[in-house]
């Protein structure tokens, strides 16, 4: 018996099908039904993770509260979900603080922070946080002329 083993990548989603049959989790499931524009389920699926600590799961939901998808618009719910995953390491959830603080979209505009959490995003290699990161330099937003010098 020949065992078959192969990685579908999808968006940046990484199935495994073993035998032609995909394993899915929650995490997964939840990245289906956002694409289908099924809100309600997305949010069935990566809520309870992102209560557990799930960093993709937590920026997921801030995604969710920052443009009103199945649930109200708000900012400070999406700048909390944003919050905890970022300080968890999460590149994404760092560059979306990142836009947050840099456009002032729910909170006051900041550049300083928008420098660091552009900073942090782009050191992971996020390619969206090291394009803002650089024409943050470029502008002299947020850091003093040294600093950009410096770099």
């Amino acid at each position: 018996m020949v065992l078959r083993i192969k990685a579908l990548v999808a968006d940046g989603l990484l199935a495994i099908a073993v035998f032609g049959v995909a394993i899915a989790g929650p995490l997964e499931d939840g990245y289906a039904a956002y694409k289908l524009g099924d809100y309600a389920a997305a949010m069935s699926y990566w809520r309870p993770l992102a209560d557990q600590g799930n960093a993709w799961a937590q920026d997921n939901l801030g995604v969710m509260y920052l443009d009103g998808q199945g649930v109200a618009q708000d900012y400070a719910q999406a700048l909390i979900w944003y919050r905890k995953a970022a300080v968890q390491g999460n590149a994404w959830a760092q560059y979306n603080l990142g836009v947050m603080y840099d456009t002032g979209n729910g909170v006051p505009q900041d550049d300083a922070q928008a420098l660091i959490w552009y900073r942090k995003a782009a050191v992971q290699g996020n390619a969206w946080g090291q394009d803002n990161l650089g024409v943050m330099y470029r502008d002299g937003q947020g850091v003093a002329q040294d600093d950009a010098q410096a770099l």
